[in-house]
C-alpha cells in the first residue's frame, strides 16, 4: 500500500456527519458499506439487481441447486481480507480441497503440473519437444513482451503455449492472444513458469517455506452454500449497523454539486430516485459511470471511457445424473471443437450446493460460455443453450445421452474488463480527469477500476477507500495496490501487524 502521490487531494473534513453512496452491491461495494456502517457513517448501497447481492460473486438458486457464477476460491495472502471474511461469515465457512485440470485431446492434465501425468498424456516425443521449446524461449526470449502470446511463450515455450493457453484464452476474450495485453498474463499467472510448476510437482512445500504461488494452492475456504452466502450476510449486517441497501436501483446519472454529489437511480418500474451524498464509491463499469457524469468530463476522458471494452459471460447450469466422471472444482476445456470454455462441478465446490448431496444421484455442472451482449450465443433462447451445453458435455465424454434432467441459464454482463492494447492508457486518462474534476468520487473493484482482479483485491481497494474517507484525505492511493500488475496482493505491514499502515507495500 502506498500513500498519496502528487495528485493527492483533500476529500473532506473527516467522516463525522458525512453520507456515502456505494454504486454496486458486489464484494467491493458491500465491503465499503460494511466498514462504513460499522463506524457509524451513513451509507446507502444502490444495486441494479432486483434479487441478488454479490455481483459476479452471487449464488443463483434453481430448484435447490446452487450455482456459483465463475467459481470463487476464498484464499488471500492479505490477512486483513481473510479476517474480514471470517468476521462477515462467522459460520458455514468450510475448507475444501482444490482440484482443477485441463481437458486437452480427450485427456485430463493435472494442474498443478505432475511430471508423470504430463509425460504420459503428451507422450515422450511431444514432451521432449515441449522441453526443447521451453529452453529455446528461455535462452532467446522476446525482450519487453507486449502481448499475452509473447509473455507466456517466454515463460513456458511456444509449444506449451499452443497446447495449454491459446485455445482457452481466445475463447475467453474472443480475440487473438497477440492482441491481448501482456498485463493480463502478468496478473493472472503471477510467479508461475514451467520451472516453478515443475518444482511444485517434485518438491513438497513446507509450512514455513517460501512464497506460495496462489495458482498452485491445494485447498481454500468456501461458504457452504456458495459465495453469495458471504455477501447476503454482509447485507444483513450492513442493515443492522444502520446502513441502507436499495435493490433494483440502476444508477443513470451523477451530478456534481457545489459540495458533494446527486445520484439518480432508475427503478424497475421506470421511475427515478434521487440521492445526495458527500462521497460516492463506485464499482460500476467505468464506461457506464463516465457516461452519466454531469457536467461531462473533458472530451478526451469521455472518449477514453467509451473506448474501454468488456467481455460478457453466461453459464448454463445442467442438472445431471452423477456418474462421478470427474471430481474437480472445475476443468478448463482446451478443445476448439466445442464452445464451452470451462466446466464447474458444484458438488465438488461444496456438498451444500446440491440438495441432499449424500443421497442424491444428481449433480449440477456449470457450463461456462464467453460472449458479447449482441452476439448469437448471448441472444439464444434458454432451451437452445441448454441443449447446446448438454450436447457438448456428451461430446466431451463427460456425460451420456439422456443424463441431463434439467437446466437453467444465468447471463452476466460485463463480467471481464478487456485488456487490449490501449486499455491502460484509456484508464489512466479517465483516472486523471476524475482526480481533477470529481472530488469525492472513488473507484473500486473489478469494473470500477477496469482491473481483472479477484474479490480479495476488490475488497482491499474498498477497505483503503474507507480509510481515506474516514481520514478526510487521500492516505492511500488505491491505484497503487498491485502497482506492478501482479495477480494477487503481496503481504503488507497490515497483514503482519493486523492493521493497515500507509506508505508500506
Amino acid at each position: 500500500m502506498h500513500s498519496g502521490t502528487t495528485e493527492e487531494h483533500v476529500i473532506g473534513k473527516g467522516a463525522a456527519g458525512k453520507r456515502v453512496i456505494c454504486i454496486g452491491g458486489g464484494p467491493a461495494g458491500l465491503t465499503a458499506a460494511y466498514l462504513l456502517s460499522q463506524r457509524g457513517i451513513a451509507v446507502t448501497v444502490l444495486e441494479a439487481d432486483t434479487h441478488y447481492l454479490g455481483g459476479i460473486s452471487k449464488t443463483v438458486s434453481h430448484k435447490g441447486f446452487l450455482c456459483d457464477i465463475g467459481g470463487h476460491r476464498f484464499f488471500s495472502k492479505s490477512g486483513e481480507v481473510t479476517r474480514l471474511w471470517n468476521e462477515i461469515l462467522d459460520e458455514d465457512f468450510i475448507k475444501r480441497p482444490r482440484k482443477s485440470r485441463i481437458y486437452y485431446n480427450k485427456k485430463f492434465f493435472d494442474y498443478p503440473l505432475k511430471a508423470s501425468n504430463a509425460l504420459f498424456n503428451l507422450g515422450i516425443i511431444e514432451s521432449m519437444l515441449c522441453v526443447l521449446s521451453y529452453f529455446k524461449w528461455a535462452l532467446l526470449p522476446v525482450k519487453n513482451p507486449a502481448n499475452f502470446e509473447e509473455w507466456v511463450s517466454n515463460r513456458f515455450g511456444r509449444r506449451l503455449f499452443s497446447i495449454f493457453f491459446k485455445s482457452y484464452t481466445e475463447k475467453v476474450w474472443g480475440m487473438k492472444c497477440s492482441e491481448i495485453s501482456a498485463d493480463w498474463a502478468a496478473q493472472r499467472i503471477k510467479g508461475l513458469s514451467l520451472w516453478s510448476a515443475v518444482k511444485n510437482a517434485l518438491f513438497t512445500r513446507g509450512s514455513g517455506g517460501g512464497e506460495v504461488i496462489k495458482t498452485l494452492i491445494d485447498s481454500f475456504h468456501y461458504p457452504r452454500k456458495g459465495p453469495g452466502m458471504m455477501w447476503d450476510s454482509a447485507g444483513r449486517k450492513i442493515i443492522r449497523q444502520g446502513g441502507e441497501i436499495k435493490m433494483g436501483h440502476r444508477v443513470v446519472r451523477l451530478r456534481r454539486l457545489e459540495a458533494g454529489w446527486e445520484v439518480v437511480s432508475r427503478t424497475g418500474d421506470g421511475g427515478e430516485a434521487c440521492h445526495t451524498a458527500d462521497h460516492v464509491i463506485s464499482s460500476a463499469p467505468i464506461r457506464e459511470l463516465v457516461a452519466g457524469i454531469e457536467p461531462a468530463l473533458p472530451p478526451a476522458a469521455t472518449a477514453a471511457a467509451q473506448a474501454l471494452n468488456y467481455r460478457d459471460f453466461l453459464i448454463v447450469g445442467l442438472v445431471v445424473k452423477d456418474r462421478r466422471l470427474f471430481d474437480d472444482n472445475w476443468i478448463y476445456i482446451h478443445d476448439p471443437a466445442v464452445q464451452v470454455g470451462r466446466i464447474q462441478n458444484f458438488k465438488s465446490w461444496s456438498p451444500g450446493m446440491v440438495p441432499d448431496a449424500e443421497r442424491s444421484e444428481k449433480n449440477c455442472y456449470g457450463m461456462e460460455y464467453f460472449c458479447l451482449e449482441d452476439d448469437t450465443l448471448w441472444r439464444s433462447e434458454d432451451d437452445k443453450l441448454i441443449k447446446l451445453a448438454g450436447d457438448e458435455l456428451v461430446a466431451l465424454d463427460l456425460a451420456q445421452p439422456g443424463d441431463v434432467a434439467d437446466g437453467f441459464v444465468v447471463r452476466q454482463k460485463k463480467a471481464y474488463p478487456v485488456y487490449d492494447d490501449l486499455y491502460a492508457q484509456n484508464v489512466e486518462t479517465v483516472r486523471r480527469a476524475l482526480v481533477q474534476d470529481c472530488p469525492g468520487l472513488h473507484l473500486v473493484g473489478r469494473n470500477g477500476m477496469h482491473k481483472y482482479n479477484n474479490q480479495d483485491h476488490a475488497m482491499m481497494t474498498a477497505m483503503l477507500t474507507v480509510e481515506n474517507i474516514v481520514a478526510g484525505k487521500t492516505v492511500y492511493d488505491v491505484w497503487k495496490v498491485n502497482q506492478d500488475a501482479e495477480y494477487h496482493e503481496e503481504e503488507t505491514a497490515a497483514d503482519k501487524g493486523g492493521r493497515m499502515v500507509p506508505g508500506k507495500a
